[in-house]
């Protein structure tokens, strides 16, 4: 009995840590400006095996403190594949970064970090979904990153629809595709082929576990309706601050006082408005500086202030401001207070010198998040669309990727 109880401990208890689902973890608060790309610039490295992927931070407490990766193989559903070390990567991780340097010329200190991946010490073997862990001298987890390295084995070919339900048409976006598999063959696709649609690289929204539609020969369908539809949303708010001390047509003043403090003229509710049209790089930000010629040395940290009139929409639900400067992370930093005094929601949010996009989400009672609640849907907005195909035959031990399609709305159609 005694012998039981201990596996049946093991299994409630171990088990479980095999299967965790490998989430992206938040930086603490002394760092800043994660770069997480790929050599198309784009926010979410997509890459085939060899190409190089870059990430770069800030550490604003400027103490060049070590930092340490670890890269993660990982299966469809971002659980930790069966896969030794060895058998994804050549050389070994667990690194210290060693491109590192103090900002020069700026009222905020910091120390930046730079890492390539391949490099000298490390490269991938094989195709899948990745996480990189950053760690401290302590061996402290810090925050960790997804990443997708893919074959380029079968064709993707996607379109952008407006959705047929009467209900969304005017709200909602569909995305058709379908997979060539060529000379590849697949012997059951319904088992063996796995799909996720990301929009905007934004992974909390993802649709998963897609099965065909149906098949015509080597080539399989996917034109649905409903299954594989997302809500439009509203093109990102935006500034730029690369200039420390112009005005622009968003920014209303600067003041210096400890940094320099751009204060944005407050933003209106969208929901309700005619959909407009104006360019955004779908959440994501670029740092760049008309002070200096190193962008991630002598570009300056700014405070800058958002301001939202407070609306009953809002109830006393949570707003943020949210984007990929932060990771879409809901924080204090980003959350919005409101000033009685002059009846507006405000955030003093810390970013360094760049263009940035934004907007504003409100986190429910019950801990949902409405994404588009202040800036509304819109089946003309631009976003980009991209579909993962993973794949796995009888035996194997983990998912690869072999191929990846991508198709934006500004196409979309009837």
């Amino acid at each position: 009995m005694q012998s039981i109880f201990k596996q049946m401990v093991f299994l409630l208890f171990v088990m479980p840590l095999f299967a965790q689902v490998q989430e992206e973890v938040e930086a603490p608060s002394n760092i800043k400006s994660i770069v997480f790309n790929g050599p198309t610039g784009d926010q979410f490295p997509v890459i085939q095996i060899g190409e190089p992927i870059y990430l770069e931070f800030d550490d604003i407490s400027a103490s060049e403190q070590d930092y340490y990766y670890k890269i993660v193989h990982c299966d469809y559903d971002w659980t930790p594949s069966d896969l030794l070390k060895s058998q994804y990567l050549n050389g070994v991780d667990n690194q210290r970064i060693i491109d590192y340097g103090n900002s020069y010329n700026t009222l905020q200190p910091y120390s930046n970090y730079r890492l390539t991946l391949p490099n000298d010490q490390v490269r991938l073997k094989v195709s899948g979904n990745y996480l990189i862990e950053i760690y401290n001298n302590r061996y402290e987890l810090q925050f960790s990153r997804r990443f997708v390295v893919y074959k380029d084995i079968v064709k993707v070919g996607a379109v952008v629809k407006r959705s047929r339900d009467f209900n969304f048409v005017n709200t909602k976006q569909v995305v058709q595709f379908n997979i060539k598999a060529g000379n590849f063959q697949l012997v059951n696709p319904k088992k063996e082929v796995k799909v996720a649609i990301i929009q905007n690289y934004f992974w909390p929204t993802a649709i998963y576990n897609i099965p065909p539609q149906f098949t015509l020969g080597t080539e399989l369908v996917y034109k649905y309706d409903q299954e594989t539809s997302f809500f439009g949303g509203n093109e990102f708010l935006n500034f730029d601050t690369k200039d420390l001390r112009a005005p622009s047509s968003v920014i209303s003043r600067i003041e210096l006082k400890d940094l320099y403090n751009h204060y944005l003229f407050s933003d209106t509710y969208r929901f309700d408005r005619p959909y407009t049209y104006f360019p955004d790089i779908n959440g994501g930000f670029v740092v760049r500086t008309l002070q200096g010629d190193d962008t991630s040395r002598e570009a300056e940290y700014t405070k800058l202030h958002f301001g939202l009139p407070y609306n009953e929409l809002l109830n006393l639900d949570e707003v943020y401001v949210f984007g990929k400067f932060n990771n879409y992370a809901l924080t204090e930093e980003n959350r919005m207070n409101y000033n009685g005094d002059n009846g507006m929601m405000e955030a003093e949010i810390p970013f360094k010198q760049g263009f940035y996009n934004y907007k504003y989400v409100v986190k429910r009672e019950d801990g949902t998040i409405d994404l588009n609640a202040v800036s509304g849907n819109f089946h003309f907005t631009e976003n980009t669309y991209i579909i993962l195909v993973y794949y796995r035959n009888f035996g194997d031990q983990y998912d690869s990727i072999i191929g990846v399609g991508s198709t934006n709305s500004r196409t979309i159609s009837n």
